[in-house]
C-alpha cells in the first residue's frame, strides 16, 4: 500500500499494466455490473444541469429508463448510481455505428457542449474507490474477462493502470498527487 494525503492505493495501480482496448471489450464497463455507474454527491446537480443538453445522445429505452426511475438513483451498497437499463446497460449508455458503447455525457463533452467530461468512477475504471473514515482506498479492480484484452495490451505497450489514468486521477486529487504516484513508481519501478 501507498500512502497519500488521506488514501491508501494498491501496489496494483502502479505495478500492473492496462490500456482500454475498445475494440474488443466494446465499452461492455458501461453494462457489466450490479448497478449503475457510482455518482459522488456534487455530480446529482450536474447531471441535472447537463440532461437536456446530453438526452439527444440517449437511446430511447435509456431515456424511457430515467423517465421511470429518476435521473440518478440511490442504492444501498453502492450510494448514488445512474440507472440501468433493464439492469443492465447505463442509462447515459449508446452504441455508436461500430457496436461499442459509449458514454452520453463524454460525447457531448467532445462535441463541446457540456464542460464535464462523465462520471469521475466511469473517468478512474478500472480504479475504484472505496470511502473510508479515514482513507479512502483507491484499488485496481478489472473486470477479469471482460478486461483482459485492456491487461494484455498494457502488458505490451508497457502502460502502468495510473499512467493510462493520468487525466482521471488527476481530475480526482489533482496534479500533486499524480506525481507523487509517479515519483513513487519512478523510485521503485523506474528504470535502472
Amino acid at each position: 500500500m501507498i500512502v497519500i494525503e488521506n488514501t491508501l492505493v494498491s501496489d496494483e495501480v502502479i505495478e500492473e499494466q492496462f490500456v482500454c482496448d475498445l475494440s474488443k471489450c466494446k465499452g461492455g464497463c458501461c453494462e457489466d455490473g450490479d448497478t449503475g455507474a457510482p455518482l459522488e454527491t456534487g455530480e446529482l446537480d450536474i447531471i441535472n444541469e447537463v440532461y437536456e443538453i446530453v438526452k439527444p445522445y440517449l437511446t430511447k429505452e435509456g431515456i424511457r429508463e430515467i423517465e421511470q426511475t429518476g435521473r440518478y438513483l440511490y442504492d444501498r451498497e453502492y450510494g448514488w448510481v445512474t440507472p440501468a437499463v433493464n439492469g443492465g446497460m447505463c442509462a447515459y449508455g449508446y452504441h455508436d455505428e461500430k457496436g461499442i458503447l459509449k458514454c452520453a455525457f463524454e460525447q457531448a463533452y467532445y462535441d463541446g457542449k457540456i464542460s464535464w467530461k462523465k462520471p469521475i468512477s466511469c473517468h478512474l475504471f478500472p480504479i475504484r474507490i472505496k470511502v473510508g473514515k479515514e482513507y479512502d482506498l483507491v484499488n485496481y479492480e478489472p473486470r477479469e474477462t471482460l478486461c483482459a484484452p485492456a491487461c494484455k495490451l498494457g502488458k505490451k505497450l508497457k502502460v502502468p493502470v495510473y499512467q493510462f489514468l493520468k487525466e482521471a486521477i488527476t481530475r480526482k486529487y489533482g496534479a500533486e498527487y499524480y506525481e507523487a504516484l509517479d515519483a513513487y513508481y519512478q523510485m521503485y519501478h523506474g528504470k535502472k
